[in-house]
């Protein structure tokens, strides 16, 4: 059985300041930093060598992701396999309401169902369709038997959200910058199953 283990970027200026982020970009502030450090280390303690290491094309999960690596070789992991970025795992696209306040997006943010449609917006259909072609496929590679991936918010909401039905832990889990969600994947029937759901305060504290 395959291991996908799906990563949420640290905290930005953005989300302190409650503005859209979706396709803009903003940098990570210093928890931010230290919560991929966080993650980082959890990560390390699994013990897991991976086979590929996707990010989001966007600057804060690039930089997550940076981080995260530094934790895997100050470990001992010093044959990490190159970052690639995949579009597949950008952020859903917010419209005209990118860089904004929060409260100016007229539905919840992260899960705004079809209302942004109207606006150029990303809805929520396409966003799952999107996330988990863009997963699917790179789990599919060969050789791919233990994956990193860094994605967002709204797109791992998105992504859990498809695939809750099978899974094996709680699900009404708030996903917190630097969280990171665990599945095995299928390659026969193509399905995800989440086994853990980490948040930043659990990295922090083993």
């Amino acid at each position: 059985m395959s291991v996908l283990f799906v990563l949420r970027h640290g905290q930005t200026e953005f989300n302190l300041q409650h503005r859209v982020q979706g396709r803009c970009d903003s940098p990570l502030t210093l928890l931010g930093v230290e919560q991929a450090h966080a993650a980082g280390r959890w990560i390390a303690a699994q013990g897991v060598r991976f086979d590929r290491m996707c990010t989001s094309p966007l600057g804060r999960a690039r930089s997550t992701l940076e981080v995260v690596r530094e934790e895997l070789r100050a470990a001992g992991a010093l044959d990490l396999p190159p970052v690639e970025a995949v579009e597949g795992l950008e952020e859903r696209s917010y419209g005209p309401f990118e860089g904004g306040p929060a409260e100016d997006v007229p539905s919840e943010l992260w899960d705004p169902g079809e209302t942004l449609v109207p606006y150029g917006g990303e809805g929520s259909v396409a966003l799952r369709k999107r996330i988990v072609s863009a997963m699917t496929e790179i789990m599919l590679a060969p050789g791919a038997e233990t994956v990193l991936a860094v994605s967002h918010g709204s797109a791992t909401l998105q992504f859990k959200r498809a695939w809750e039905h099978l899974a094996r832990c709680p699900q009404d889990v708030y996903l917190g910058n630097c969280c990171v969600l665990v599945y095995e994947f299928n390659r026969e029937t193509r399905e995800f199953v989440n086994t853990a759901i980490v948040n930043q305060a659990l990295c922090r504290q083993r």
